[in-house]
């Protein structure tokens, strides 16, 4: 019978020294085996899968060279060919001592060298494989005739190819392809390479076995009104069920089936599982003889079965259907489980507030890693790299032995990094952290193999090796931390059976390193005391329970369910363990919900405890904050790296100011990493809020900045991102680039814009009826107190018709006396939930809006209309709305009538400015118009007096064009209108859907308009019209610097100067046409002497914007005035270095 592999193997086995000649047959042979197509012929240079495929090198200096890839295929793997020689063959030519130096000479450290420099040869030609084809999962050495070293990097960056899929199977002899599973694993590189990261082959199975967990712990519980056992003894009886079942599957126990054998001994009298599988706990707690399983049992201790540690020894008693559920789940497969989700599916399946959604929440693996890998394996792998070079030097110099011991230096240097999670939660990061720097240690222990034989195995043998007391971690939920214990155990002993094989540890197997602290991670107090008010009595909150109001029937809040507020008293901050490496995935707080989540009292101990931390930023930003001052701290700090995860609205404001204090501090911190938007998933899908990736180190320098640029449905609920990556200095906006956050607010701008009104209290909505019912249009004066009212949605979407008791200006007397039948409804229907309200304002005002916003009453006070526009949106889109509308919050109001200030703001150039400046929220990431972020700052254009009446011409048209439309056709909305606008602007075919609202809105004349719009802004600021939306935010930060400048002179462009500045004269409230004097501006430079640099610096005056002679001459000292500084103007436009604008003024 024929034998394909038996001859493969004959043919090939010990060939030698002619690569070139043989690595294609051997390669096409190798295919035929595996059962895969081989390469396709060479056509051209380029080719998704063939030999030699040519790849463009690029130089420092730009200079390009084109190197060629041995066997590529893309998606899959890069294969950098190499064929040494056989050591009896060379020995017999040159002798064993030179035959051992001889680089070329199989399993000599010459060879072990060459192999390693062909990997980076490959990571280098994928390197430079054009950014669309991506990262291949797979690079792949070899050697003809002898063997295969496969490399992985699941993560899609390239930087991080490890031994797949470990130590002991990464290197494929010839021999070795008689296996079936090591042919099947070749075959699936070649095919689907995806399918082989671990983290998606243990899903499944987790999810499974979390299953099981969660019925336990139900039946073991009991129900709520008659309880069996208390939930911590719970959790420490499926803890040790669960390892019990995890060391029968490795092996750890004296056959792979004593557990399950042991349960079903049981079965006939369950009263028999506690004395049997309680003295096998305390025997695996001892080592030695169990009567249980008459069988020796290795020494675990640990602490998880040792009395009082985790809690008594004694199993919990279990009926025959708890018993049988144990039984089934001990039958599973428990050595592939995932340690980086199962510790938050085992912590779910023990709460029960989370066991309805077991599985649907955990840290997919890949987001783990695409942390962990920039925060703590690129620094190390990065440090190898130096060793690897060094040791190779010393070798070649004939040092073997100084090799040895630079490598040996290194493995005991990895063994001593500490890596510290302060919100570990169960661990999951500090696992794949733990499971990464044991691949790097495989690297590490397989080339000291190499330069000193046996000496890798005998240190990994003796315990001197990556394990889980280097890794920390600070967890607030008690029920969490045993968890995250176990996880790291569970995931250090897969990874030893992967590597060791059946040999067991060491004992004692578990060791009770307690490296895992229960506690609060940035407070630490003596106690907790009643909070107090003025008058010493003790400050209670509403406590969530509602009832039923007797006349309305509504569900209000109960006002006998009052909860004591405490306060930490002695409250400092927790000092945290030194570790060279921080990563961690802090808690989605946001800052306006840290009372309501935390409490009053805790909420303001924290402030006090960091007050260089804003009140309004996130929780986790407390958390970024301390580990910023753990990076800078001391002459050469401990922390070398620290990385976060945290919702993505670090980039907003006061998230923001943290990141960058800290960046501008002394010593400063810079952004090694970033991703500044990356979506978020549950287990089941993409979870409701967007997340950002954040990796510091000490001092200033540049960094990678990572852009999502497609996302996609996969396996298990887990998003598929791509990236696109840059590198620059990285801005605390998250953004490379003109540093928006530079820009300083305008006076120019000030009191105009703002959110709309907060009710807090659903009660002041009426529909018309309602309103009528009320007395509108009975009652006088009541139509100034009962008016339109629009949010967000209604604006987007639809109008619900929706109207607003609104009653500022007026005593609560007043609207009794005044408004009867309002001053009941509101009794009624607001007071009885502000009677709760923990805002003393707000209880005593209950008539009137939680948020009454001044500022906006002012600001549309006596204005036929103002502009609107909503405040996180999809698109961004600027309104005229009547004045006697009343705006929800999530409007921002802009006090101004005109129409040239709506066209400015919908124009390309403010929506590039926007979303430069802007914070991102939501699934949907729609962006944040921070009034205070956007518009504030933004500097409008200096415009003639006809370029604003175009502006205003063009933005009345399109305000009305979309009114227009929306009134004739009751189902379009802004929200459809803009998103087919998008699609036409993107190119993308219009569904039939789209083609509707295309025709039904006309569109193609909205896309006319704001054409047209674009470039009369444009225009009116003197700059191109297709300036890239980077160069439109560089010169608006450049503008911004400008106008700052200018009002510290004085000269404020007001955009609304009658209400604004009207006490100032017509002399000092310049507007946009007001001719300033003569005199030389604030911050002007010497005028050149010599008249060449003159016309340099004239022209690099205008590349800022339109100036006139005038302008131009007070940006210098010493400048021509008048008729001179125009004709030079004039010579530069008549040689094409400049150009006329209109009204004597000329740009560059």
């Amino acid at each position: 019978m024929r034998d394909p592999i038996g001859s493969f193997i004959a043919r090939w086995d010990g060939t030698e020294q002619a690569e070139r000649a043989n690595y294609i047959p051997f390669l096409n042979d190798l295919c035929t085996i595996l059962g895969v197509p081989p390469p396709d012929p060479a056509a051209g240079p380029l080719g998704d899968y063939r030999y030699e495929r040519g790849v463009t090198h690029r130089e420092a200096d730009g200079a390009t060279t084109t190197r060629r890839i041995d066997l590529y295929k893309r998606g899959c793997f890069v294969l950098e060919a190499k064929q040494g020689a056989n050591a009896p063959r060379q020995g017999a030519l040159f002798g064993a001592g030179e035959a051992e130096r001889r680089a070329n000479v199989r399993r000599s450290p010459g060879w072990a060298q060459a192999m390693l420099k062909a990997k980076g040869q490959a990571e280098g030609y994928a390197r430079d494989l054009p950014a669309a084809e991506g990262w291949p999962p797979f690079v792949i050495v070899c050697d003809v005739g002898f063997c295969l070293d496969v490399y992985a990097d699941f993560s899609g960056t390239g930087k991080h190819y490890a031994q797949f899929p470990d130590r002991e199977g990464f290197r494929i002899y010839l021999p070795d392809l008689r296996r079936p599973e090591v042919r099947d694993r070749l075959h699936t590189i070649w095919t689907d390479p995806m399918a082989l990261d671990p983290s998606r082959q243990r899903v499944r199975v987790t999810r499974d076995i979390a299953e099981y967990l969660a019925r336990l712990a139900r039946a073991l519980e009991g129900p709520k009104d008659k309880p069996r056992h208390a939930p911590q003894h719970v959790a420490t009886f499926l803890m040790r069920c669960i390892f019990s079942m995890f060391a029968q599957s490795v092996g750890l126990l004296p056959s792979g089936t004593a557990f399950t054998e042991l349960l079903e001994d049981c079965r006939k009298n369950p009263k028999n599982f506690v004395p049997l599988v309680g003295d096998l706990w305390r025997s695996m707690n001892t080592g030695g003889f169990s009567p249980a399983l008459r069988a020796m049992v290795l020494r675990f201790n640990g602490g998880l079965f040792a009395p009082g540690v985790h809690g008594a020894a004694e199993p919990l008693p279990v009926d025959g259907d708890m018993l049988e559920l144990l039984i089934q789940a001990s039958r599973r497969d428990w050595a592939d489980v995932e340690p980086a989700i199962f510790g938050t599916l085992l912590e779910n399946a023990l709460d029960p507030k989370q066991r309805g959604e077991l599985g649907a929440h955990f840290t997919p693996r890949a987001f783990v890693e695409r942390l962990v890998l920039p925060t703590v394996m690129e620094p190390l792998r990065a440090e190898w790299d130096g060793v690897k070079a060094a040791a190779v030097l010393k070798v070649e110099g004939g040092d073997r032995a100084g090799g040895a011991a630079l490598v040996r230096a290194f493995h005991a240097r990895l063994c001593a990094v500490r890596v510290l999670d302060p919100a570990c939660g169960t661990g999951n990061f500090l696992y794949v952290t733990l499971e990464l720097m044991k691949r790097l240690e495989g690297e590490v222990l397989d080339l000291l193999a190499d330069l000193a034989p046996g000496e890798g195995d005998r240190l990994d043998v003796a315990g001197a090796s990556v394990d889980p007391h280097q890794f920390l971690g600070i967890e607030k939920n008690p029920r969490a931390v045993p968890v995250a214990e176990l996880v790291l155990w569970i995931g250090h002993l897969q990874w030893h059976f992967r590597t060791r094989g059946s040999a067991p540890p060491a004992e004692p197997i578990l060791r009770d390193f307690r490296n895992i602290r229960e506690g609060d991670a940035l407070l630490t107090y003596n106690r907790e005391e009643p909070d107090r008010d003025a008058k010493g009595d003790p400050v209670t909150r509403w406590g969530g329970r509602t009832k039923v109001h007797p006349i309305t029937g509504e569900n209000v809040p109960d006002e006998t369910d009052r909860v004591l507020v405490l306060r930490p008293v002695g409250a400092k901050p927790t000092q945290w363990p030194e570790a060279e490496f921080i990563v961690s995935n802090f808690p989605f707080v946001a800052g306006k919900d840290l009372r309501a989540e935390l409490g009053d009292g805790y909420a303001e101990a924290l402030w006090a405890t960091y007050p260089k931390v804003p009140a309004s930023a996130d929780l986790a930003m407390h958390f970024w904050w301390k580990s910023a001052q753990a990076v800078t701290k001391g002459k050469v700090p401990v922390t070398r790296r620290a990385g976060f995860i945290t919702s993505n609205s670090i980039r907003q404001v006061f998230c923001r100011r943290v990141v960058g204090d800290s960046m501008e501090a002394k010593p400063p911190v810079h952004l090694a990493f970033a991703i500044p938007d990356h979506p978020w998933a549950d287990g089941h899908g993409a979870a409701a809020v967007r997340i950002s990736m954040t990796v510091i180190e000490s001092g200033p320098g540049e960094g990678n900045l990572a852009m999502v640029t497609s996302e996609a449905a996969g396996a298990d609920g887990v998003p598929v991102v791509t990236f696109t990556t840059m590198q620059g200095r990285i801005n605390a906006d998250l953004s490379l680039g003109a540093d928006v956050k530079t820009t300083k607010p305008l006076r120019a701008n000030e009191r105009l814009a703002s959110p709309g009104v907060k009710l807090h209290g659903a009660g002041f909505l009426v529909t018309p009826q309602q309103a009528k019912a009320l007395g509108l249009g009975s009652v006088p004066g009541l139509e100034a107190h009962i008016r339109p009212y629009l949010n967000g949605r209604d604006l987007q979407q639809r109008s619900r018709g929706l109207m607003v008791i609104d009653l500022d200006g007026l005593r609560e007397d007043e609207v009794r006396q005044r408004f009867p039948a309002v001053y009941q409804h509101v009794l009624l229907h607001v007071k009885p939930e502000r009677d709760l309200n923990n805002e003393a304002y707000r209880r005593e005002n209950w008539w009137l809006f939680g948020r009454n916003n001044a500022v906006m009453r002012a600001a549309v006070r006596g204005l036929r209309r103002f502009i609107a526009t909503v405040e996180t949106a999809k698109h961004r889109v600027f309104v005229f709305l009547p004045a006697e509308v009343r705006p929800d919050n999530m409007l921002i109001a802009i006090g101004s009538d005109d129409a040239f200030v709506l066209g400015v703001l919908q124009s390309r150039i403010h929506e590039a400015w926007f979303l430069a400046a802007c914070g991102w929220l939501g699934v949907g990431n729609d962006p944040r118009y921070n009034k205070t972020q956007v518009f504030d700052p933004f500097p409008f254009p200096n415009a003639t007096a006809v370029q604003r009446a175009e502006i205003a011409t063009i933005a009345e048209e399109l305000d009305a064009h979309r009114k227009a439309r929306l009134a004739t056709q009751p189902h379009l909305s802004l929200t459809g209108l803009y998103n087919v606008l998008a699609a036409i602007r993107a190119g993308k075919p219009l569904s039939a859907a789209e083609k509707d609202v295309h025709d039904a809105g006309q569109v193609s004349i909205l896309r006319a308009l704001h054409d047209r719009l674009d470039a009369a802004v444009a225009a009116s600021y003197g700059w191109p019209a297709d300036l890239s939306d980077a160069a439109v935010v560089a010169r608006v930060v450049a503008l911004n610097a400008e106008r700052v400048k200018e009002e510290a002179a004085g000269t404020v462009r007001w955009l609304r100067p009658e209400f604004q500045a009207p006490e100032e004269t017509r002399r000092k409230a310049v507007q946009t046409e007001m001719a300033v004097g003569e005199t030389a501006a604030p911050g002007a430079v010497a005028w050149p002497k010599d008249v060449p640099s003159q016309f340099i610096a004239l022209r690099s005056a205008l590349t800022r914007g339109p100036a006139s002679a005038q302008d131009v001459s007070r940006r210098f000292k010493g400048a021509p005035r008048g008729a001179k500084m125009a004709e030079m103007l004039a010579t530069l436009a008549a040689l094409g270095q400049a150009r006329p604008v209109g009204n004597g003024r000329y740009v560059a």
